[in-house]
């Protein structure tokens, strides 16, 4: 039987459809049911703590939804009603936001960091293992507690110098993140996204802290779950999507083969085998706009975002600012099917302005296009981070004409 083969923009199509941009807009205030249609496009939310415009693990659906409450995040995650939590913390593609019943998929990754994600920590713990148990005893009698707050519970003082930054963090904060890393504990974040650590029970609930699915068996999962996130993938795609081993990845999507749930393709550009989800979309056309963030899952893998879009991105935040090419915090901007320009934003909330510090379009696109479109989504997104108005700087081959076009 011959291999199916897709163009590059077939690719793409399905690659957006797939991440949830060709789904109707609300067609009023988005609510609960929107959001999590979203994450149930994207399986996950990665977490990010720079907020120079927003915090990246509100922006996807931002960028899918359009003007949406917070709140309805928060309330998803961290202060759920009635009980009824969606969405949990866990180290699912880096720091993630994934939905609860997904947390038992993730458990052999919790054994395989059983002390912790970093030689560091696990050192830490494995001589403070009395300790620990301290720890675990001051949470489970006041509830979800900071470090600090857990070491005052216990009298412990830090050596002078050594409060304050992530760098410089005390021997509790290692083992409350060695005990999240190993899913003995588990957190919550308030408004300001510091990180509250409860009992594991009270955070997922004791019937999916309970549940232990094989390995071999979660990992498939996984697998399968990216693959319908993505709709097509190589398997180097798939296996990033959930940070999976490559050698791990190989035989779940073999099975998944074999089970009709991926077939095997080519894409044309492609150097390796692609796999599309069974029953993935591939609309005709597609008339989008978003302004992504740096680590929305279309986006989070370069390779892929190169091979997809023929787009080379990187985030250049610890780049020294002499080398910086685009500039400090520079988002995507996606246009129908392709990836049309970058700009570097900066939510300036004391005169209440997005500042567009840089803009650069794409090769093979109409300037003048992209920037009428771009200033629309500005002006939007603008709106739903609560500021008045919009400024762009000169820096950027796209920044005369999105000038022109806001006036500015």
């Amino acid at each position: 039987m011959a291999t199916e083969r897709l163009s590059a923009a077939q690719a793409r199509r399905t690659a957006l459809a797939a991440q949830g941009f060709t789904d109707r807009s609300p067609s009023g205030t988005p609510t609960m049911a929107h959001l999590k249609r979203v994450v149930g496009r994207t399986g996950l939310l990665q977490m990010d703590s720079v907020n120079i415009v927003a915090r990246a693990h509100f922006m996807p659906i931002y960028s899918r939804l359009g003007p949406y409450d917070p709140d309805l995040l928060h309330r998803a995650a961290w202060q759920p009603v009635r009980g009824r939590r969606r969405l949990v913390e866990s180290w699912a593609h880096e720091a993630a936001l994934i939905p609860v019943e997904d947390w038992p998929l993730f458990r052999w990754r919790m054994d395989e960091f059983a002390d912790g994600r970093y030689r560091h920590t696990r050192e830490i713990m494995r001589r403070n293992r009395s300790l620990a148990d301290d720890v675990r005893g001051v949470i489970e009698e006041i509830g979800a507690a900071t470090p600090r707050t857990i070491e005052a519970e216990l009298g412990i003082e830090r050596e002078p110098g050594t409060a304050g930054s992530w760098w410089q963090r005390g021997e509790v904060k290692h083992l409350c993140e060695a005990m999240f890393a190993a899913g003995d504990l588990s957190a919550v974040r308030n408004g300001n996204f510091v990180r509250h650590y409860d009992l594991t029970d009270r955070v997922v609930g004791a019937d999916v802290a309970a549940v232990r699915p094989d390995r071999a068996q979660a990992q498939r999962e996984l697998i399968a779950r990216a693959a319908r996130s993505l709709g097509v993938a190589t398997v180097t795609d798939l296996a990033d999507y959930y940070r999976i081993k490559p050698a791990d990845a190989r035989p779940a999507v073999a099975d998944l083969v074999e089970a009709g749930v991926l077939h095997e393709v080519t894409v044309d550009g492609w150097r390796d085998p692609a796999y599309l989800a069974d029953g993935a979309s591939m609309p005709r056309r597609i008339d989008t706009s978003a302004i992504l963030s740096p680590f929305d899952p279309l986006v989070f893998f370069r390779p892929r975002a190169q091979r997809l879009f023929d787009f080379h991105y990187r985030i250049e935040i610890y780049v020294p600012e002499h080398k910086r090419v685009h500039g400090y915090y520079v988002l995507p901007y996606l246009l129908g099917t392709d990836l049309a320009a970058r700009v570097d934003l900066k939510a300036d909330r004391r005169s209440r302005t997005l500042l567009v510090l840089a803009a650069f379009g794409e090769p093979g696109h109409d300037r003048r296009v992209v920037a009428e479109r771009l200033a629309a989504d500005l002006r939007r997104f603008a709106g739903w981070l609560d500021l008045d108005d919009v400024t762009v700087g000169v820096k950027g081959d796209l920044a005369r004409d999105l000038r022109a076009v806001m006036g500015c």
